[in-house]
Order: structure tokens, then sequence, then C-alpha cells
């Protein structure tokens, strides 16, 4: 299984951890369509980047909370492919948009339990659910968690547990769609250095400084330290990595 026209469906590819993801996935060869939720200026960047790399990339917008703009979305996207490469369909899924929530379990709500469950797990299932008619049999499903469902941080209790139930997810979509040789895994980012959170990570000293502390390699981890491992698992050289947990944190808490 070469990389040659592989195409790579990524949500939330305009900041963060998504655009260095489909950066480095262009530069592995591959073919991007991404998602936005609000910042289109952001996104048409990042394809433009991806178009200087020699690679084909569109952004549409979608709702990752929304689940029915998902089937419209898809057909979209679908005909967008049809259009371009003669066929609607794609090779990999990265479910990768996502918001933080950070509160003790004291005062979480019931409306924020709601909206991060409606990002994180719903979302994720759901639109995984209905990309896969579009999915190439062959290709695959890259999932993204946290390393908080190993490391416990006061204040991330919701999103943690939803992450886990992603991992979970993870292992039965491996085995469910084994038959049509899909690979299914989950990677976990440490703490990283993005504007996830409101850019907690990078802008407040304590923090990053006491992550920094009990992270074996000695600092927080950057975007660039992501991206290479999710491009890596589109390719065949992993191909034989299936159902796993990929916890990439420069050893935090170990």
């Amino acid at each position: 299984m070469n990389t040659e026209h592989k195409i790579v469906l990524i949500t939330g590819g305009s900041r963060g951890l998504g655009r260095n993801m489909a950066l480095a996935i262009a530069q592995k060869g591959m073919d991007l369509v991404i998602t936005y939720n609000s910042n289109k200026d952001a996104a048409d960047e990042v394809v433009a980047q991806i178009e200087a790399l020699g690679q084909k990339a569109k952004a549409f917008r979608l709702d990752t909370s929304d689940i029915t703009q998902f089937a419209p979305f898809l057909h979209e996207v679908s005909a967008y492919l049809q259009a371009g490469y003669g066929k609607g369909n794609f090779d990999f899924l990265v479910n990768n948009a996502g918001t933080a929530l950070y509160a003790p379990v004291t005062d979480v709500t019931p409306e924020q339990m709601d909206a991060i469950y409606n990002i994180h797990y719903k979302g994720v299932f759901f639109l995984t659910q209905q990309a896969l008619p579009y999915l190439n049999d062959g290709g695959g499903i890259i999932n993204i968690s946290s390393g908080l469902t190993r490391i416990t941080f006061p204040g991330s209790s919701v999103y943690a547990s939803l992450k886990t139930a992603v991992e979970t997810l993870t292992r039965y979509l491996a085995k469910e769609l084994g038959p049509r040789k899909i690979r299914v895994n989950v990677v976990a980012p440490g703490a990283i250095e993005t504007d996830f959170g409101g850019g907690r990570t990078r802008d407040n000293k304590e923090i990053n400084a006491q992550i920094a502390g009990f992270t074996a390699l000695g600092r927080v981890g950057l975007p660039d330290d992501i991206g290479g491992v999710v491009a890596f698992l589109c390719t065949k050289d992993a191909y034989w990595i299936n159902g796993q947990r990929l916890e990439v944190s420069g050893g935090q808490a170990i």
C-alpha cells in the first residue's frame, strides 16, 4: 500500500495539532481534506501551505458537535473527491477536532457535560460511523486521545473520561473493521504547547514548568512532536499497528 493519491480527512485541521498533522501528512505525499469550525482564514492558510508542498487540499466547515451536519458534509466531500480524483472515497480519517473543559468535579454543569460529550465522543462515534461507506478498504482511522487518560490532572475529569471512551471505541473499531483491512489506532498526546484550552499549557509558566518537571525529556511537548506520528500511521510502514494506544508525551509521569 503506497501513499500515491492517498487522501486523508482530518477534523479540526486549521490550527494546533490538526494543522501540524495535515502538514506532516502532506510531506509524506498524501492529499488532504481538512475541516474547521469557525476560522476559515486559518483553514485556507493551511490549504495554501499544503499546496506549496505539492499536494492537493480542500477545507470544509464542520461543527463536529452537531451530528446532523455529517451526512451533508460527507456528501459534499465525496462530490469534491469524485470531481477531482474520479472516486468519491478517501483513505484515512483522523478524528482530531475538540475543545477543552477545565473544571473540578464539584463545578461541572450538565450543559458542560453535554457540550464536551457531543464533541469528544458522540461526534467521533457518529462521524466515523457515517464515514465508513466513504472509507477505502485497506485504509485507516486515527483517533486523538490524551495523556490525561493515564495521568490525572485536577479539573480534567470529564474530558479525560470521554477520551478514555474513545480509546475503548478504537479497539472495538479495529476488531469490527478488520475484515475490511481498515486499521484503527489512537494517538494520546501529552501536554502540548498550542492554543488548546486558551493556550493554558503554552502560556501559563507555572503549569508549563510543572509539566516539564515530570517529563523524562525535560520539556512540554510541541505540535511538531505529534504530527509526524499521525502521518506515520497513515503509511504502509505502520500497517501492522492496529488497535493500539500510542502515547506521545516525551515520557510524562513515568
